[in-house]
């Protein structure tokens, strides 16, 4: 690369900056410095290749790019961005601005897996230099456009791999439109160099960045000729370039313009098109490079590495201006600041012709341009910069109409807004913009000045609505404009979704909630429709699609349904679903695959994916292929953590089948009997392991003993089950009272057996403390043993009579917690059956016997001769007691005859009798 000419048009500025530096003080460093920013400036604006330096979403850029472009006309334009984003361009015609350009990878192949999915990100505004080149070369025929930057592979592959920061929680929900993607953008020009950043902010008396910006570059530069521009910006980018410490970033920017120049040297040795007819879009900052590949003359060579073979997909998504500023650490605002710079800029007295694409947003009526400036094409290079930096920044004198405008209109919204606003707080506002703005040193009050006097003067103390003042001054301004992707530029898949739903009569691209009302009685054809709904609702985020009435489950279909709708809110989320499949049917199938076959799967996950294969995938075969997933998962399982979820989902299933098909399906039927043998297997060992729970041992048992009738008649025998109980010896209270239940389930114990143990606990000073834990431990034994409602109602009843209380209230906050957490669908039992036992009224309870503690039954008289019926009615007198009151006789158990009517009624109606006793004998 040569020299710098030292004669050239910026020598007297060189000299210039090198005698100050030598005055002020700093050494050799700043005299480089300072030197050497020179130096950038006449090595860019020498260039044989014309560089066109820019700021993201800058006004000044994009009106200097329209000014530039009907001057020099030119034939080929390379642009900063990512080469395989250019085919997506031609589709913002069919958008409604900020979009974002979009790339996105689900399945990786040479990335860290846990980087997955990726996705990069160019947001596009109106008032963006980008935006200009791309509708002047798309709407211009014979005008080439070339993307010269990195591809979104080679984006990540520069990527250090370090885990990615968490999202920011606070940030707007319209910041969520760029999720947690990788955002391009066109000059990032900041300082890197904190020190400077915060001096240049407390000197030039802003808060931040943006309005730094605003301030000392957009408005000077936004009416500046195309020389002054260009030297200016190149002139920041270089400072910030030289005071950018070296490191991985400085790195990567290199490796980019290493990369991009590659590619301009490229096309140009195949194209017919003369250098003096092209342009180079980039970022202030590399047009300040330095790197040896600089410039269409140079000849160092860069070898350009080859992609991953990661597959990646291409969009549309909308964007927003608080979307971009969340993602690129801008103020809240500033991108609506910018935009209301632009349409003043683009308006009658701004005398910009901005270019749009048809299709797109046209120019107010009205407003005429000025022509645009004559180009310089083959004139010398003047030095321009000397006049810009020693001349005071002027903005532009007051602006009367355009404040006193603003002043009413933040009045209006304020009063909408529930403040107590009037005229003389306008005035306020008025006088106060004027005021902040003469303390920082400016000629005219700012957006960010009428901001902080609107604050102070109507705001005060309160805010009586959702939007404070500051946010009725950015939607003054131009709020936080949403954009939206075209039904042509969708994927099939977003396409489809529309064409599907088009029977509700509904307008979904609409960022406004929408109401959905489904009869599908009376209209029928609006089943298909209530389908797709829960498969988005499946899909999508939760405030895409969420049902107000009606639901879908197992066997069980809605009537009628209501829906909030809110596609257009999320069109983003439905996009990226058409990156995994053409319809949403598809997608489902590929997500259930992928889960039920990953690597950390379990029988649980599998099952979770044949529930929701059922409901929303009318698809048997593929249902029967998780089926047979879960049934190989369940058998390679060495633990049992998922043990309740796995009872709870496979119960489910099975009472479906039974209900809607005339035999389980296959699968079902392998599931029972490889769990059955499973958790005889891993029971033994599980009530002794100490990180297995109480609630995954009584799920074990409940699928044991609610699938044994099943199993038994698959081929399994019960011999193993009681060996497996057997074998159990737990020694935890809880899991011992369990296997206790187990047993009486088993019919090794009964009830009495039962209270014995109980009593002896009760009874036993050192096992009095443990109780709780034994009561616990029967109450998780409703899972397998529900017949034992009753005992732990006697039980827990027994505890609260006999527990001292400093054993009992420590108890009873964890029991609750517990059944909150653990036994939530077993406390219904619970209450059940205390309410058939509990008497209802306070007047009872005082007369109230409880049944386990009732007097013996009185003797039953001596059978008389009668054969079996006789014998029976003798074991059961009450029965034949109440019988024979209501017929009217005093004494049943006599001889028979007239005055026994219950022993002639038998003997009249022998068949009844029989077919009694034979039901309760069985």
């Amino acid at each position: 690369m040569s020299a710098p000419d030292a004669s050239g048009p910026f020598g007297a500025l060189r000299a210039q900056l090198t005698n100050a530096a030598g005055e002020f003080g700093g050494g050799d460093a700043v005299a480089d410095i300072l030197a050497g920013i020179v130096d950038d400036v006449d090595r860019a604006v020498a260039e044989e290749l014309e560089i066109f330096p820019v700021c993201h979403h800058s006004p000044a850029s994009a009106a200097a790019m329209a000014r530039r472009l009907r001057a020099k006309q030119p034939k080929v334009v390379y642009l900063e961005l990512c080469e395989d984003l250019q085919p997506l361009l031609a589709e913002l015609r069919n958008c409604t601005l900020p979009v974002a350009l979009q790339a996105y990878a689900s399945e990786l192949d040479g990335f860290p897996a846990e980087w997955g999915p990726l996705s990069v990100v160019a947001p596009i505004t109106e008032a963006s230099a980008e935006y200009q080149v791309i509708a002047y070369a798309l709407q211009t025929p014979g005008v080439e456009l070339v993307c010269v930057d990195h591809s979104t592979d080679h984006v990540f592959q520069e990527k250090p791999q370090d885990p990615e920061p968490e999202p920011d929680p606070s940030a707007p929900d319209d910041a969520a439109l760029h999720g947690d993607a990788v955002g391009v953008e066109l000059g990032d020009l900041r300082p890197r160099f904190a020190e400077l950043e915060a001096y240049l902010l407390h000197h030039g008396k802003v808060r931040h960045w943006s309005e730094w910006w605003d301030q000392y570059v957009e408005q000077p530069l936004v009416g500046a000729d195309h020389d002054t521009y260009r030297q200016v910006m190149v002139l920041i980018g270089s400072l910030f370039r030289r005071l950018t410490p070296a490191g991985e970033r400085l790195r990567g920017d290199e490796t980019r313009e290493r990369y991009m120049w590659t590619r301009i040297r490229a096309h140009r040795a195949q194209s017919t098109v003369d250098t003096s007819d092209c342009l180079y879009v980039c970022g202030a900052f590399h047009a300040a490079s330095r790197v040896e590949q600089f410039g269409v003359a140079s000849t160092a060579p860069y070898e350009i590495g080859p992609r991953t073979r990661t597959a990646w997909l291409y969009g549309l998504i909308p964007s927003s201006h608080s979307a971009i500023e969340a993602q690129f650490g801008l103020a809240p605002g500033s991108v609506s600041v910018a935009a209301a710079t632009w349409a003043k800029a683009t308006s009658g007295r701004g005398g910009v012709r901005p270019y749009r694409l048809s299709g797109q947003k046209a120019p107010k009526a009205g407003a005429k341009a000025r022509a645009a400036m004559p180009g310089r094409d083959g004139d010398p290079v003047d030095d321009r910069l000397s006049g810009f930096l020693s001349a005071p920044s002027r903005p532009g004198g007051l602006d009367s109409d355009e404040l006193r405008g603003w002043c009413v209109d933040i009045v209006r919204l304020a009063r909408r807004n529930g403040y107590l606003a009037s005229t003389a707080d306008a005035i306020a506002v008025f006088e106060t913009s004027v005021l902040l703005a003469g303390i920082r040193g400016r000629q005219r009050p700012t957006p960010y000045d009428f901001t902080d006097a609107a604050v102070t003067c109507i705001e005060k103390d309160t805010v009586p609505g959702r939007r404070d003042v500051a946010t009725l001054c950015g939607i003054l301004l131009g709020g936080d404009r949403v954009g939206r992707v075209g039904y042509d530029a969708l994927p099939p898949l977003a396409r489809d979704v529309y064409d599907r739903l088009a029977p509700l009569g509904l307008d979904l691209t609409a960022r406004t909630q929408k109401r959905a009302l489904l009869d599908l009685d009376a209209r029928p054809d609006l089943r298909p429709c209530s389908d797709l709904l829960w498969l988005l609702r499946r899909l999508l985020p939760t405030d895409a699609v969420r049902p107000i009435m009606g639901e879908r489950t197992l066997g069980e279909r809605s009537v009628q349904e209501s829906w909030d709708l809110a596609l257009g809110r999320n069109q983003r989320a439905l996009i990226e679903l058409g990156y995994d499949g053409v319809t949403v049917e598809q997608v489902l199938e590929q997500r259930l695959r992928r889960a039920a076959w990953d690597p950390t799967a379990t029988a649980a996950t599998a099952l979770r994916a044949v529930e929701d294969a059922v409901l929303f995938l009318d698809n048997p075969r593929f249902t029967a292929e998780l089926g047979a997933r879960a049934v190989t998962l369940l058998a390679a399982e060495r633990t049992v953590d998922g043990a309740p979820e796995v009872l709870r989902r496979i119960r489910r299933l099975r009472t479906y089948y039974r209900a809607t098909a005339p035999t389980l399906p296959a699968w079902v039927q392998e599931f029972v009997t490889a769990g059955y043998g499973h958790y005889c297997t891993l029971l033994p060992v599980a009530t002794v392991d100490e990180a297995t729970t109480v609630r995954q041992i009584a799920a074990m048992l409940g699928f044991l003993f609610s699938m044994e009738s099943l199993a038994l008649s698959l081929g399994c025998d019960r011999t193993q089950l009681e060996l497996a109980v057997a074998q159990s010896h737990p020694e935890s209270p809880a899991t011992v009272a369990l296997l206790w239940a187990a047993r009486y389930q088993l019919g090794i114990l009964g009830l009495d057996d039962l209270r014995a143990r109980c009593d002896g606990l009760l009874d036993n000073p050192l096992t009095v403390p443990s109780f709780p834990a034994y009561l616990s431990g029967f109450v998780q034994a409703l899972e397998p043993a529900p017949g034992l409602a009753p005992f732990v109602v006697e039980a827990l009843s027994g505890a609260f009579a006999r527990l001292p209380d400093h054993v009992l209230l420590p108890w009873l906050p964890t029991l609750i917690t517990t059944l909150r957490a653990e036994a939530a669908e077993l406390v219904p039992l619970l209450v059940r059956e205390a309410g058939r036992t509990f008497p209802g009224s306070l007047r009872a309870l005082d007369t109230w016997t409880p049944p386990w503690s009732a007097a013996p039954a009185p003797a039953v008289p001596e059978a008389r001769p009668g054969g079996p019926v006789t014998d029976l009615l003798a074991a059961h007198p009450a029965a034949t007691d109440a019988v024979a009151a209501v017929l009217g006789a005093t004494d049943p158990w006599s001889t028979p005859g007239p005055s026994a009517p219950s022993s002639g009624l038998l003997d009249r109606h022998p068949a009844t009798a029989q077919a009694l006793a034979a039901l309760l004998t069985r």
